[in-house]
């Protein structure tokens, strides 16, 4: 396993990182017979995607190891409490099964999207009762988001529940916009509940072969109805799923959407918790060629016009670097945050470590209508989920970016027949990880994240001449 500090080499840049505490530095290595306090090891992604670290010496300068001796024991110690706490930060409520569209890369089984059940009002009201009473004395509103098949199929009761419990509950909602009407969507602003909406391609031929839906028009005129509505909403995100045949649209849609005042988009690779969906892969190499242009494109956007739009993924990898604790997406971290840091409720009731999981069996913790959520979260499918970490994955184990990509998803790794191997999307995440560091050198951060975080950054360790900083 790599331990300690080594130096990744990749496209002219030497980074050294330390992949357990990530404490990193740009340096300038020197090779050659040096004294052995200075000599580290050389890791290089192989390309056979095993990685090894080569025999190699080379020099860290004697100021970055002075400085990783005097940190590294602190960061180490708050990264495992950030990797290994079970503090829950959010629940997702699925409150139906079924769906108005037929989306193929779908992780909810078809089947169940069309002969499944819907939650009751009084169902709904059931579960948010038992949550409020589970984290009574937190200090803090839990947010909850209705998510997976199509959540407004049930917006009467959805729109109930939020008013009634909006004190208590930050809320959240994943949509196709399909349902979404104007009057929706002036309640959920004066409410401020998140959005998500689904949108593939600014192209509507592209988006319907991916989303295809019997509505006239299908979702993509119907989403952006929805974000001239939004109108430019703090709240409101897009979510686009990336296959072979929007991969080459990423560019563009992040200028569509800049258009529409829309300041979040996440480019989410296709996840193969479905085996069929696997022919929908798209090209590692291709996916990153494209997704670092869609990059570039929103920092163009962003420093052009002042008004910012961020790819979200991207930004939850340069937060990986420059301050993990920050991180808000927990997919890239190890563990997930899947039966962790959240859940998924069905519309069966039953708890599941995360959505990708509904469509698999054996993976319920229990259910909310008969068991408690401390009950699941000590069930035995929740800890193995929590026990999959990058530390026990053979190529991952010998990776020093491994705490920053995470090596998702083990629902869809599970599915492929062994939740201990490495992600999917291994050299697409190393391909963007190199260029995320690139990105800071370069001193774009402050194009690249929302203000938020972005006010909230300071160094904690710091060299002018060889080291950027974490938090």
């Amino acid at each position: 396993m790599a331990k300690g500090l080594h130096v990744w080499e990749s496209d002219g840049r030497s980074v050294a990182v330390d992949a357990d505490s990530l404490f990193w530095a740009q340096v300038n290595p020197v090779r050659g017979r040096l004294p052995k306090a200075t000599v580290g090891r050389l890791w290089r992604p192989a390309s056979n995607g095993v990685n090894k670290i080569s025999p190699d010496s080379i020099f860290i300068p004697q100021d970055v190891l002075a400085l990783y001796q005097r940190h590294k024991e602190w960061l180490l110690k708050r990264m495992n409490n950030f990797r290994f706490s079970t503090e829950l930060t959010a629940i997702y409520i699925d409150p139906t099964d079924k769906c108005n569209a037929s989306c193929a890369y779908c992780y909810v089984p078809a089947k169940l999207r069309k002969n499944g059940r819907s939650m009751t009002g009084k169902e709904l009201d059931f579960i948010l009762n038992k949550l409020a009473r589970h984290f009574k004395g937190s200090g803090r509103k839990q947010v909850v988001i209705f998510h997976a098949s199509e959540p407004l199929l049930v917006k009467d009761i959805i729109f109930r529940a939020i008013e009634k419990y909006k004190n208590i509950f930050k809320f959240g909602l994943q949509t196709n916009a399909l349902l979404l009407e104007k009057r929706d969507v002036v309640f959920l602003k004066k409410n401020f509940v998140g959005v998500g909406i689904s949108l593939d391609s600014y192209q509507p031929s592209v988006n319907q072969r991916q989303r295809p839906s019997g509505l006239q028009g299908g979702n993509f005129s119907r989403a952006v109805r929805a974000l001239e509505w939004f109108d430019g909403y703090n709240g409101l995100n897009v979510i686009a799923t990336v296959t072979k045949y929007n991969v080459k649209d990423l560019p563009e849609l992040v200028r569509f959407l800049h258009k529409k005042k829309v300041s979040c988009v996440l480019l989410n690779p296709v996840r193969f918790t479905r085996m069929a969906v696997s022919i929908l892969r798209p090209d590692e190499n291709d996916f990153a060629k494209y997704f670092i242009q869609a990059v570039e494109k929103a920092v163009k956007l962003t420093s052009s016009t002042h008004r910012k739009i961020i790819v979200g993924n991207f930004a939850n990898t340069i937060l990986a670097i420059v301050a993990p604790e920050a991180r808000r997406m927990m997919c890239d971290i190890s563990p997930c945050g899947g039966g962790r840091c959240f859940f998924t409720i069905t519309a069966q009731g039953e708890m599941v470590p995360c959505g990708e999981f509904v469509g698999i069996k054996g993976f319920s913790g229990g259910n909310i209508f008969k068991h408690s959520i401390a009950k699941a979260m000590k069930s035995p499918v929740f800890v193995s989920v929590r026990g999959r970490t990058v530390e026990k994955i053979a190529e991952c184990a010998q990776c020093v970016l491994r705490n920053i990509c995470g090596a998702p998803c083990p629902a869809e790794l599970h599915s492929l027949g062994n939740m201990y191997q490495k992600s999917v999307f291994c050299d697409f995440y190393k391909q963007i990880i190199q260029y995320a560091f690139k990105m800071i050198a370069q001193g774009k951060v402050k194009y690249l994240l929302r203000d938020e975080p972005l006010n909230n950054l300071k160094y904690e360790y710091k060299l002018e001449n060889n080291g950027l900083a974490t938090k």
